[in-house]
């Protein structure tokens, strides 16, 4: 970004306005909002430095006790939940799986299509919708990886659906992987356990 010549302001636009002409709440607006900007800044890359801070140390902690005893904290994929010895603390560490899928699941969609057109009696129409409604795609336009693999929690006895199901199972792929790192605060008196919260919504 350009250093803005003294004397004026630059606009959302991009245009250079003469500080004389911007009204003064204007003026208090911008120093206010840039203020506070810069000070949430610092504060991310905080939370950032304890974030991996954390994450570091309770890994180190798992790979101690996976060399001396041969047992690993948590589960898979990194999974985990320390506590403090007295209960009062709790460490929380979830790595959630971003899925999407192959294109085998347009082999799975055909396939379910043909079993519906052959179910044409009683409550199919109810399934078609059901089919449908799995297939569309989600505010974020792409197909709800949940609503999916839902419908292989159907039980269905059909050699044909069987195979979509195989398709579906064969689509999933994991896209990317997130880390998430909470931490909670148990009441000593009522044993309620409350999350501690780092970031600005949940505070």
């Amino acid at each position: 970004m350009k250093d803005t010549p003294e004397g004026y302001m630059q606009d959302a636009q991009g245009n250079l306005v003469p500080q004389e002409k911007v009204k003064p709440e204007h003026k208090l607006e911008d120093e206010l909002v840039r203020r506070l900007a810069m000070s949430a800044l610092k504060l991310n890359e905080t939370l950032a430095t304890f974030k991996e801070t954390a994450l570091s140390e309770a890994q180190a902690l798992r790979d101690m006790v996976a060399q001396n005893y041969g047992a690993t904290i948590g589960g898979k994929k990194g999974n985990m939940t320390l506590k403090s010895y007295d209960g009062a603390f709790e460490m929380q560490v979830a790595v959630s799986d971003r899925l999407t899928f192959g294109p085998e699941l347009h082999a799975a969609k055909e396939l379910i299509d043909r079993c519906v057109e052959r179910w044409s009696e009683g409550l199919n129409d109810n399934i078609h919708a059901l089919v449908n409604h799995a297939f569309q795609v989600n505010k974020e336009g792409r197909i709800d990886t949940g609503r999916v693999l839902g419908l292989r929690r159907l039980d269905i006895k059909d050699g044909e659906w069987q195979r979509a199901m195989e398709a579906i199972s064969d689509a999933v792929r994991t896209d990317s992987s997130k880390t998430y790192i909470r931490f909670y605060q148990r009441d000593p008196e009522t044993g309620v356990r409350t999350a501690i919260p780092l970031d600005l919504a949940g505070v």
